[in-house]
């Protein structure tokens, strides 16, 4: 059901994610009369604050997090948000939060950052407590769930009182342009389609490199490792949109329907085709950092990187390897998708002593977004010696190629599709049990045989394990 909602109820509201993200994002919205005027946005959390006390959090968290140059009067901002705190472990608490909430004119959109154990609680006093009805759409902040069991069991949880349309999973790379730019690359461009399959490209890699360490997670990460983290959301995600079908049209249910297809067609990965690690004590940016098993204080077996060689049984990638990896504590905090096409097939060049090296398409997604295709052409000069042949990279800047618009957080586009109900870079369900399914099939085949994570320094691109991954099929890592 189609509506803009005039309410927005946000729990955790006082927690990192809102006070780095989603306050900003509002903020952001607001300054530039995104939001509706009858928006009210109501926050909830365990903390014992008034609206006041809410108010003056939410100021605080705009002046440390905003860029400079987006700050402006918060006033009006500020005079949307109001405040009830609430236990959800606790059912007889959601009675005084439905009536803080009132009844919207036009709908209610809610969105929980809070601890999954909280999912259900939640959604069961929303449920009692007639917040949520048909003009009620709920956002849900990952992680979904730890394996495919946990992760239906949410899923039943959200849908005993949401239906799929009015449930909004937030992987938040979907909110970044260059990864909603993929779409446009591939299908708004005739030079690239023809070309996107395993004819013409040869293999396919990306990368999510960070160089922090447990940075406070150390409850959640080592319960996590690295491949349920960031492989089983975000990779996958990205992955399923480069190797997705054409859709019919730009709509929720056609792009959704592509990608859960390139999901449901990845093989099961050998044993041979992955590898672990865990960062010992080394050093980023030159400055000392502890090993995991350090920060951690006390011994573990949980993966801060891994690699792994993808294939997509389908016609379309047949043969052509998909090469991931992410980690933590690695050189630089890069996240990149890398398609390598083939070499010609014939060089009309070789004879004059030219060297012709395959075309290459890099998408860069963080830090900075933008896209370099890397052509040959020849270097200037007489060629009484041989033609010389160059690989010319071609840079798409996105912020000097849209100078105008300021650069958005990823949550701002989110937290407005879930405010319009457009559902497109949202998560559907039958691709969340689909990433799930995969992951899980690589984790039973570590635990079948035996597989530990090789150590490697911090400030490393890994374990030497990972590049020998590549280099057998003659392939190097984009470093």
């Amino acid at each position: 059901m189609s509506f803009t909602a005039d309410r927005l109820l946000l729990f955790g509201a006082t927690g990192d994610l809102s006070q780095r993200m989603l306050l900003p994002s509002l903020y952001a919205l607001d300054s530039e009369k995104r939001l509706d005027p009858k928006l009210e946005i109501i926050g909830t959390a365990r903390s014992e604050l008034n609206t006041a006390a809410f108010r003056n959090l939410a100021r605080e968290a705009l002046d440390k997090f905003l860029p400079a140059n987006r700050r402006g009067s918060y006033a009006t901002f500020l005079n949307r948000l109001s405040y009830h705190p609430l236990d959800a472990t606790k059912p007889a608490g959601f009675k005084a939060l439905a009536k803080k909430v009132g009844t919207p004119e036009q709908g209610l959109a809610i969105f929980l950052s809070t601890a999954p154990s909280l999912f259900e609680p939640t959604i069961a006093g929303l449920a009692a407590n007639g917040l949520a009805g048909e003009q009620v759409r709920i956002g849900l902040e990952k992680p979904l769930g730890t394996d495919l069991e946990s992760s239906r069991h949410i899923n039943d949880a959200v849908a005993r009182a949401f239906p799929e349309d009015r449930i909004f999973r937030i992987d938040h790379y979907l909110g970044k342009e260059t990864v909603q730019n993929l779409i446009a690359l591939r299908f708004a461009n005739l030079m690239f389609e023809p070309l996107w399959n395993a004819a013409h490209i040869d293999h396919v890699q990306i990368t999510v490199a960070e160089t922090v360490g447990l940075e406070g997670r150390v409850g959640f990460y080592d319960g996590a490792g690295a491949l349920r983290d960031m492989v089983a959301n975000h990779m996958l995600q990205l992955l399923a949109l480069v190797a997705m079908e054409p859709p019919s049209s730009y709509s929720a249910t056609e792009i959704r329907d592509e990608k859960v297809k390139v999901l449901r067609s990845l093989r099961l990965v050998a044993p041979d085709e992955t590898v672990t690690g865990q960062y010992s004590a080394g050093a980023i940016n030159g400055a000392a950092v502890p090993g995991y098993v350090d920060e951690l204080g006390q011994p573990s077996s949980t993966e801060t990187f891994v690699a792994i060689k993808a294939h997509i049984d389908n016609w379309r990638w047949k043969g052509v390897p998909f090469y991931l990896r992410t980690g933590k504590r690695l050189p630089e905090r890069v996240t990149e998708i890398i398609v390598n096409f083939r070499r010609v097939p014939h060089s009309i060049f070789a004879g004059q002593g030219a060297r012709s090296e395959p075309n290459r398409l890099v998408i860069g997604i963080q830090p900075e977004e933008n896209i370099t295709l890397t052509l040959m052409a020849k270097v200037p000069g007489l060629d009484r010696e041989g033609i010389r042949l160059r690989p010319v990279p071609l840079n798409i800047a996105m912020d000097d190629a849209f100078a105008g618009p300021n650069k958005r957080i990823a949550y701002e586009r989110l937290l407005l599709d879930l405010i319009e109900g457009d559902q497109t870079l949202f998560v559907r369900r039958d691709e969340v049990e689909a990433q799930w399914d995969w992951i899980d099939a690589i984790r039973a085949s570590w635990a079948n045989h035996g597989v530990t994570p090789k150590l490697y320094t911090a400030g490393s691109w890994g374990p030497t394990a990972a590049i020998a991954l590549a280099e057998r099929d003659g392939v190097t890592w984009n470093e």
